[in-house]
């Protein structure tokens, strides 16, 4: 009876392989499960988010924005907040997981896009003295373990930013969530250690999330050495100082041969070779990917430096304005001058005034401009998959499906 039994159990497991690999356009997008790693762009119309489960099942969220007042462009629709179809897009996904929770949350930098906005938002929480918006909502409906930005615990580079009431609101979140158990810390530039997977690391030793760059500060690519970009604060008068997009935490998650890299609002302007033209040494610590988001929605962004440097078989662009992207940044990306080779850009949404600005040419070149983007890396990382799926609702319906591509 017990070998009758096995035989079924691996039987089912088979048939479940087999059907997972028949997925196709229209089916609903299947539950993540263990040795694989997802990285989800979610398409809200109001900001960045991605939320990623890893290997063993170690969650990670990178920024929540909420920004923006015109409805017609929130996906699904305006009858919820940012942070609640976050939420519930999160919930979803954690549904094979034992425990529906975030172990990380990373915030690249404090815009309101990526963070939230308290002037969008009249929800007051029932835990602390803070407002409901972006991270601070997401961060309030799921528990969380440990919140990781660029600036902890003073918030005080290059300049002050305790007088904005959106870091005012952040800040309390943030210390409401400690006293109660969470874990702070600054961004560790050049560490590979500060986000680890903490339910079965020893199970994938070629996993690792490198802290590339924040604050101007950079990983020289050797053990976890850095280097200041960036001159002193007291060389610079202070209408110089570095801007808050430059001063972007970057990342870059391996996983066997592939890699990924978010560089949160890293920015293209400025001169190659000058202290504000970030992108450059960011691209070349991260080196080459498979995969990259681009950096500030792709707009002033993208430098020729920057692509050539990391040369991703796939671009996701996390767009949510007339702005996003750029025709320079989406030229640069598509130019086999570059670097050469095919390469496959995804947007979550470009406006039709958009689709005219750039012009036919540019824009047909595009895989897709609507819907939420899903890397499926494969077990070791050999190969990965490109889910687009609706974002209309929470159908979870996969409009396209792309690759498989190999890692390098």
């Amino acid at each position: 009876m017990k070998l009758r039994q096995l035989s079924f159990l691996s039987w089912l497991i088979c048939f479940a392989t087999a059907t997972n690999a028949q997925v196709k356009p229209g089916d609903i997008f299947p539950d993540w499960s263990a040795d694989y790693m997802d990285i989800h762009h979610i398409s809200t119309g109001r900001g960045e988010c991605v939320f990623a489960i890893l290997p063993d099942g170690t969650t990670m969220m990178i920024d929540a924005g909420e920004t923006g007042t015109d409805k017609r462009n929130f996906k699904p629709d305006g009858s919820r907040s940012t942070g609640e179809w976050i939420s519930r897009y999160m919930l979803r996904m954690m549904r094979p997981l034992p425990e529906k929770k975030l172990d990380y949350i990373m915030l690249t930098h404090f815009h309101d896009d990526h963070m939230g906005n308290v002037k969008l938002s009249n929800r007051k929480s029932k835990k602390g003295d803070y407002i409901l918006t972006g991270v601070t909502e997401v961060g309030t409906l799921i528990p969380f373990g440990k919140i990781i930005d660029r600036n902890w615990p003073d918030y005080n580079y290059p300049r002050s930013m305790t007088d904005d009431q959106d870091m005012q609101n952040y800040i309390r979140f943030v210390n409401w969530h400690v006293a109660n158990g969470a874990k702070a810390e600054q961004f560790q530039v050049g560490s590979n250690q500060q986000f680890k997977l903490v339910r079965q690391a020893g199970k994938f030793p070629g996993f690792e999330i490198r802290n590339i760059a924040a604050n101007g500060q950079v990983w020289t690519g050797t053990h976890n050495n850095t280097r200041h970009h960036f001159p002193p604060l007291d060389k610079l008068p202070e209408d110089d100082y570095p801007e808050e997009n430059a001063c972007s935490a970057a990342i870059r998650i391996s996983y066997g041969k592939f890699d990924y890299f978010n560089g949160g609002d890293l920015i293209r302007t400025h001169t190659p070779g000058t202290w504000k033209h970030i992108e450059m040494p960011v691209g070349l610590a991260a080196g080459p990917v498979d995969v990259c988001e681009a950096n500030h929605h792709a707009k002033d962004a993208m430098s020729a430096e920057f692509v050539r440097a990391v040369a991703p078989r796939v671009f996701v662009i996390q767009g949510f304005a007339l702005s996003h992207p750029d025709a320079i940044a989406l030229k640069a990306m598509l130019a086999k001058n570059i670097y050469p080779g095919e390469r496959d850009i995804f947007t979550s949404h470009l406006f039709d005034v958009n689709k005219t600005v750039l012009g036919s040419t540019l824009v047909r070149q595009l895989k897709s401009t609507q819907g939420h983007t899903v890397i499926r890396v494969h077990p070791g990382g050999d190969s990965y998959e490109v889910y687009v799926l609706d974002d209309t609702s929470e159908n979870f319906i996969i409009k396209s499906i792309h690759g498989k591509y190999e890692s390098r």
